[in-house]
């Protein structure tokens, strides 16, 4: 029998393992702020796709992904898949066009105070680190959770223990130690994914016998027309699409880039790993709805793998879960911290790159205790999580189109977020009694819809609305924004003159 020892001490090696290998690789090559945040041009073709595939795989896709299979069948797996799949086909245009518009900068938050001002700055800002927050949170939670049900560790010990060793090397070494550890680590996860659940499907007796327990035991699982799958899939695709397009873990890919014909490249082979990676972990939650004893279809992943894998194969299957979270905590660490990094120098007089350095590892410090903190308080961040994604489809259409369109105000912006916000907001089936108090309000309560327990309405209804509100600001705005003021108004953090000593500019113009 494995004991909790035994699995404390694995964890404890794996984590030395990746924290050595991040500072190793950081070893004498940080020589600023500038290069701590966002590594800029460092990164090939290989270790840029490999990062955009390990910033997605996060532990998130071992309990939640098979929850929409497990629940609503391969009409929810197809909505994941597409879901994670689409911002990387989107990013594989966008970031291009943030490197030829804004060739020195860090943040997607610096962007929108350049481009909108201060007011759109603070609602983007607001809902980046609160995404990107609970992201984290969810992160640890999960990890913690999966230990305590495999071996009784201890689920406090596990978010410090993953917390602590991660901020060491994120701290040193920033942005490029986590693409060094990313990049490792995608070379054991794919793998390990594939030989999981072909032992799982092989252990069953083969496809056949895995397809007939799925028929005999719920067959509307296997409906691609299953209304309710449909509509969650559909919901689910939204809420992704719109939370990743303000999520600061891509911004800063985009510039670590060696090139933009890199990044453009990276971001489409993302497209098709990711969807196909979210495809296989979504499947393991049908499998197991039809061939095994699912209590809660959050843990549909473990409970297929404990009751057809031995033990110790459960186990190494838990480390797995182990390197999933460390990808996705070392990349969400540095997002965070950069966010507001970036935006130092406006808000503090003429910092040196030493202040920036410490504010930078500072708040990364601040971040993580706070997220282990979470962690410990929630055992399910899922209701929260979705209202973050929300937040997203609400402004995501807005905050992207000023790259593009030049006749988008802030005003248009902001009224556009919000409108899909309000709209959303109002089918939102908030937890714990929220939806019912606030049906409970006079006058207002009455006009409120009933919440959507799928939450298509409230995903579609906040994208569409933004949507559509974006286009007839801008179509009928007679503003023109002067795109060349992005480049001048953001500069590299060591570089304090108004021309920006715009070192990517040769770059730009050969494109």
């Amino acid at each position: 029998m494995v004991t909790t020892k035994t699995v404390l001490g694995l964890t404890i090696a794996t984590l030395v393992v990746f924290t050595a290998m991040g500072i190793y690789a950081s070893r004498g090559r940080f020589d600023s702020a500038e290069y701590l945040i966002t590594a800029r041009n460092s990164a090939g073709g290989g270790q840029l796709t490999a990062t955009l595939i390990a910033s997605v795989m996060g532990v998130w896709i071992l309990l939640s992904a098979p929850e929409a299979g497990a629940s609503f069948g391969i009409a929810a797996v197809a909505g994941y898949a597409v879901g994670e799949a689409l911002p990387m086909l989107a990013y594989s245009k966008i970031g291009p066009r943030v490197r030829e518009v804004i060739p020195n900068g860090h943040s997607l938050t610096e962007y929108t105070y350049a481009r909108y001002g201060s007011a759109m700055y603070t609602f983007v800002l607001l809902v980046s680190v609160l995404y990107m927050f609970i992201f984290l949170a969810a992160e640890l939670t999960g990890i913690a959770l999966a230990l305590a049900l495999v071996a009784d560790v201890p689920q406090w010990l596990t978010a410090v223990l993953v917390g602590g060793f991660v901020l060491a090397y994120t701290g040193y070494g920033g942005l490029r130690a986590s693409i060094l550890t990313d990049t490792v680590q995608v070379a054991l996860v794919l793998p390990l994914m594939v030989i999981a659940f072909t032992g799982a499907v092989v252990a069953l007796g083969g496809t056949g016998a895995a397809y007939d327990g799925i028929l005999a035991a719920n067959p509307s699982l296997l409906d691609p027309m299953n209304p309710d799958g449909v509509r969650f899939g559909v919901a689910i695709a939204l809420a992704i699409f719109g939370a990743e397009l303000i999520n600061q873990t891509w911004w800063q890919r985009i510039y670590a880039g060696s090139d933009a014909k890199t990044v453009a490249r990276g971001f489409r082979t993302a497209t098709v790993a990711n969807g196909v990676i979210v495809l296989l972990a979504a499947l393991f939650g049908v499998v197991a709805a039809g061939n095994a004893s699912i209590e809660n279809p959050s843990t549909a992943f473990f409970a297929l793998l404990g009751e057809t894998f031995p033990e110790w194969a459960v186990v190494a299957v838990t480390l797995l879960a182990l390197l999933l979270v460390m990808s996705s905590v070392d990349t969400l660490f540095n997002a965070l911290s950069s966010v507001v990094t970036a935006d130092l120098p406006r808000l503090l007089d003429d910092p040196d790159d030493r202040t920036l350095s410490l504010g930078a590892r500072a708040l990364t410090i601040v971040v993580a205790v706070a997220a282990i903190y979470v962690s410990q308080m929630a055992q399910s961040v899922l209701a929260l999580f979705l209202f973050a994604d929300l937040l997203g489809a609400a402004i995501a259409v807005p905050f992207v189109y000023g790259l593009f369109s030049d006749r988008l105000t802030e005003g248009g912006a902001l009224i556009s977020g919000i409108a899909g916000l309000a709209i959303g907001t109002a089918f939102f089936p908030f937890p714990l009694g929220i939806a019912e108090a606030l049906r409970s309000i006079p006058l207002i309560g009455a006009m409120l819809p009933s919440p959507d327990g799928l939450y298509l309405t409230s995903f579609a209804g906040a994208f569409v609305t933004s949507t559509a509100c974006t286009l007839v600001f801008a179509r009928r705005s007679s503003h023109r924004y002067d795109f060349d003021r992005l480049a001048s108004d953001i500069r590299r953090l060591d570089d304090p003159q108004p021309d920006g000593g715009r070192v990517d500019d040769q770059e730009v113009n050969n494109q």
